[in-house]
């Protein structure tokens, strides 16, 4: 008997719309219900929820030049705020189910690298101007002509890629992946659970999410990621009463003390959109440096995300192009402005809401319930975030899988493809990073080209890109060298 098919696989069927909001949102005409926009919508929340937590964590530790400290509190109610209105005006402009929020990596380049340099609000600024300069890149089409210029099998690639990380991002926040402690000592970067075997009841959470998503996933379940999350929480939170366990990670499942907490909008508006360029001690080309490594990294996490959720979805033109890519472009590249002048970092879109396009979501219209819920979460932040990563983990293993499903459509045989899609799928998780593995697949896909006599095949813009990249790689060396003159 053939295995059977995933959801993701059968073409939409396009029904009537039933009434405005979907012919807006083209509901029907991409094959989906508002049902499986809630249920996407609300799976997305729950995959991303920690951001609300991490985030504050991340730049609450951090000290600026002066010693000065953001407020958690206050960082919680901009991350929050970010969030939900960003992702509503995604829903709302373009019509993809994609979520953003303060995104991982870049708060910690905001926290650990370009604070310590000057105040919290000269680095805030930086993330502003870099928002805007990525607005530009929009404006003037540039961001999309170089999405437009990557091969098919590449796109494939980095969707591929983003499957493998965000599987690994599930493995490793569930605690079922750890690194070893005093990896000195070892060849070996990391281990299986916290002393290299599975211990502990929330990693038993973990494994029967995981066992239970697949499983309704295999049955073909409606809702089956949500019921997953839904099921395990309230497992956790059970467990977690009767064991009284202190080994969770960054959220308890136990019922908060108070349902509601008023939010705090102290930080909003705190930046300094040039000061960074008058700091002491921080000269104009450290300063160019970083604005150009955040611009980077921002500008393409958010190709490969963009281009993998769409993927998925199944949204992807016959030439593979993401519909409404120049509204979607310039709403991410004003996020990051938003992120900046709220405090709360560049915000992103986030690989997480492949875990609502698991559930079915296709349209904007289950950004309106994920965008809902983080602005509820402006309010009740102690009880939306519950939710313990071993819990939502199960989402990004499952989601991991259904994206990996688009490797079969990379031809191996093609040493000038195949060779380029492998480096861009290994690069991204075992770097941790979406850039990296982009940058690899464009650098090797130029040079494969090249060494074959058939450089004129290479998009113009491909070549100024791995150039760039060329560069970012290099950063070090070339700080070293400028720094020396």
């Amino acid at each position: 008997m053939s295995e059977p098919q995933q959801v993701t696989d059968r073409p939409p069927v396009k029904e009537p719309p039933a009434n405005g909001v979907d012919r807006f949102f083209r509901i029907s005409e991409r094959g989906s219900t508002f049902g499986r926009e809630i249920r996407g919508g609300f799976a997305t929340f729950f995959t991303m929820a920690y951001i609300l937590v991490l985030n504050p964590i991340i730049l609450g530790s951090a000290k600026d030049k002066f010693g000065h400290q953001l407020d958690a509190v206050q960082l919680t109610t901009a991350t929050a705020l970010v969030a939900a209105v960003m992702t509503i005006i995604m829903g709302v402009g373009g019509n993809l189910p994609l979520a953003l929020a303060a995104g991982l990596g870049l708060n910690a380049v905001v926290a650990f690298q370009i604070a310590p340099l000057m105040s919290w609000d000269d680095a805030m600024g930086l993330i502003v101007l870099e928002g805007l300069l990525i607005c530009v890149l929009v404006v003037t089409g540039l961001r999309e002509a170089v999405m437009h210029a990557i091969p098919q099998p590449l796109k494939q690639a980095i969707s591929v890629g983003i499957g493998l990380f965000i599987a690994f991002i599930g493995f490793v926040d569930a605690g079922f992946v750890s690194r070893i402690p005093d990896a000195a000592n070892t060849t070996v970067p990391v281990q299986l659970g916290g002393t290299g075997t599975l211990a502990g009841w929330p990693m038993l959470v973990f494994c029967l999410g995981v066992l239970l998503t697949i499983g309704l996933l295999a049955r073909k379940v409606k809702g089956a990621i949500l019921i997953s999350i839904v099921t395990m929480t309230a497992l956790a939170i059970v467990i977690n009463s009767l064991a009284d366990i202190k080994s969770w990670g960054l959220t308890t499942p136990s019922w908060p003390d108070r349902f509601v907490d008023a939010p705090d909008f102290g930080l909003i508006g705190d930046f300094d959109l040039f000061g960074a360029f008058s700091a002491p001690g921080v000269g104009v080309v450290t300063v160019v440096l970083l604005i150009f490594t955040l611009i980077l990294s921002d500008f393409f996490d958010t190709m490969g995300t963009v281009v993998g959720i769409s993927a998925e979805a199944g949204l992807l033109d016959e030439d593979g192009k993401v519909p409404n890519l120049g509204r979607v472009l310039l709403i991410d590249g004003a996020a990051a402005v938003a992120g900046g002048a709220a405090s709360a970092s560049s915000a992103t879109s986030y690989i997480e809401s492949a875990a609502g396009v698991g559930e079915g979501s296709r349209t904007g219209f289950s950004n309106l319930v994920t965008g809902g819920l983080f602005g509820l979460a402006l309010f009740l932040t102690p009880l939306l975030t519950i939710v313990p990563l071993q819990a939502a983990a199960p989402a990004l293993v499952a989601v991991g899988f259904l994206m990996m499903t688009q490797v079969k459509q990379i031809d191996w045989d093609r040493y000038d493809i195949a060779i380029p899609a492998f480096l861009t799928i290994a690069v991204m998780p075992f770097t941790y990073s979406i850039t990296n593995g982009i940058g690899a697949g464009f650098l090797a896909y130029v040079v494969i080209k090249t060494v074959l006599g058939r450089a004129k095949e290479v998009h113009w813009l491909l070549w100024g890109t791995s150039a760039l990249f060329l560069v970012y790689f290099a950063i070090d060396p070339i700080e070293q060298l400028l720094g020396a003159r």
